[in-house]
């Protein structure tokens, strides 16, 4: 079992930066993948970045290439967002899965609450 706990969100103006976290608890947390979604008002989830339980592959969504990355260590899995545009807002999940694809595809074995990312023009 894992709990997942996102924190990091706010209001930003574009052009700025966030740093999301998602804190994990669960002993077997280390070997599971991780993922970023969002899903905006009126639109379905999307996928925005895995990282496999290695810390070492990473996919991206086009979307955010070049300015999100996504990194982890022994209990978090973080997102650096920079230069955001309003289109970046959203609420933000994360997810952990024990493959990769599954998680680029959209599904996640645990889930977190989200934490609300909104980013003015």
């Amino acid at each position: 079992q894992v709990q997942l706990v996102e924190s990091g969100g706010g209001l930003v103006q574009a052009g700025g930066s966030l740093r999301l976290s998602c804190a994990a608890s669960g002993r077997t947390f280390s070997s599971y993948n991780m993922g970023w979604f969002r899903q905006a008002p009126g639109k379905e989830r999307e996928f925005v970045v895995a990282i496999d339980w290695k810390g070492v592959s990473t996919d991206y969504a086009d979307s955010v290439k070049g300015r999100f990355t996504i990194s982890r260590d022994k209990n978090t899995v973080f997102l650096q967002m920079n230069s955001l545009k309003p289109e970046d807002t959203a609420v933000y999940y994360c997810a952990a899965d024990s493959t990769v694809l599954r998680l680029i595809r959209g599904s996640g074995e645990y889930w977190g609450q989200g934490t609300q990312v909104t980013v003015s023009s």
